[in-house]
């Protein structure tokens, strides 16, 4: 066969072959049941839910602040002289207790001064005894001269009885008396007793050395109780109750106190027990003192300087609910899920705000589902999708 026989016959199969293909297609889409036009479902809005806890519990106050001794010394002595006793407790963060010797200056010479003025009580005692057996001798020997005469029965005159001279050892002996208690307080002085149980902060001495009075020797803070400061906005003074601040009577609200110290969280109990004098002028803020008795009883200690957490235990509500505070919506709205799985738009009474959280005291009913999630568009009785706040996370 010739190449153009050849070429004739190949044209002829693939014209068969194509003819056979374009055949079977038109069958096929004419056996293909005709597609119905419907338009696609609008996908329902994903919002995250959780359900709610209504139950009676105590509005929480939370502040922070720092923790400040309620009473501290300067240590100064009254008396001068040379230091011959300095206690082991007398260092920086030496504690100690109420009525030990903190230190004790050289007393010979104030024993000495006690002895002299002892014997000038006495001396001036003999001159009041002498100056009154004198009166009572010349009173006597008035009354025996003038026995007969008309002045008898009238009392002698002031200077017969000596009486500026009994008068003047009188005057000396309280003098005497005076000057010796001075000089048994100066001896008591000599040695310098703690006031109170405490610490010492600071201090500057050391044996040997002269000290005057007025001179700074050291710094003691007490540890029988600690004082912490907290800035609070006036509102949550509604609360709970401030001694001498706020109406009503009886103790202070009680308070705990948390701070991380030596690598564990410390806690501590304490009690409201006033508010400062005025309100900070620049951050219109009242600060209420909370005092915890006994910070150092425990280890590790509420040290003075460290910085807490403090929660105050405010009024117990009937019921209260916690939610977040993405929740709440233009100040007093909740969007709520119905059992139809539609958004509903619910007003509430807030309480107040605590940070990230919302405590609500009415408008929520106990296992309610609330919207914590946002939406761009949102109406009353819209269709959503919730998702529980659990499942989200898993999610």
């Amino acid at each position: 066969m010739g190449k153009t026989k050849k070429r004739i016959v190949q044209l002829f199969l693939v014209l068969i072959l194509v003819g056979m293909g374009a055949l079977g297609m038109i069958k096929l889409t004419e056996s293909k049941p005709q597609m119905k036009k419907r338009k696609p479902p609008v996908p329902l809005p994903m919002v995250r839910t959780m359900v709610v806890t209504t139950q009676a519990q105590a509005i929480v106050i939370k502040g922070e602040g720092s923790v400040s001794p309620v009473q501290e010394i300067v240590l100064v002595p009254q008396v001068d002289g040379k230091l011959v006793y300095v206690s082991p407790s007398l260092i920086n963060g030496g504690a100690f207790k109420k009525g030990d010797t903190l230190l004790r200056i050289e007393p010979e010479d104030f024993r000495l001064a006690v002895t002299l003025a002892e014997s000038k009580v006495k001396s001036a005692h003999s001159l009041l005894r002498l100056a009154e057996e004198e009166t009572a001798a010349a009173k006597e020997e008035w009354f025996q001269l003038y026995l007969d005469d008309k002045n008898r029965g009238k009392e002698p005159p002031p200077l017969v009885l000596k009486e500026p001279q009994l008068a003047a050892a009188k005057a000396k002996l309280a003098a005497e008396k005076a000057s010796l208690r001075n000089t048994m307080l100066d001896l008591e002085r000599t040695e310098l007793k703690a006031p109170f149980n405490g610490r010492v902060e600071a201090e500057n001495v050391d044996l040997g050395q002269y000290v005057r009075p007025g001179e700074k020797l050291a710094s003691l803070f007490s540890t029988d109780a600690a004082e912490v400061v907290v800035p609070l906005e006036d509102a949550s003074l509604l609360w709970f109750h401030v001694p001498g601040f706020t109406p009503g009577k009886g103790p202070g609200a009680g308070a705990t106190i948390t701070a991380r110290i030596t690598g564990r969280e410390g806690l501590w109990k304490g009690r409201v027990v006033r508010a400062e004098g005025k309100m900070d002028p620049r951050t219109r803020m009242i600060r209420v003192v909370v005092r915890v008795d006994k910070p150092y009883a425990k280890k590790p200690p509420l040290a003075v300087g460290l910085f807490v957490r403090v929660e105050i235990k405010g009024r117990t509500l009937s019921e209260l609910t916690l939610i977040p505070r993405s929740a709440l919506h233009q100040g007093d709205v909740v969007w709520v899920v119905d059992k139809e799985d539609k958004l509903r738009f619910r007003r509430v009474v807030v309480a107040r705000i605590d940070g990230e959280m919302v405590q609500i005291r009415e408008g929520l009913n106990n296992g309610e589902r609330v919207i914590i999630s946002g939406l761009k568009t949102v109406t009353d009785g819209m269709a959503i999708r919730p998702v529980p706040e659990e499942e989200a996370k898993q999610g």
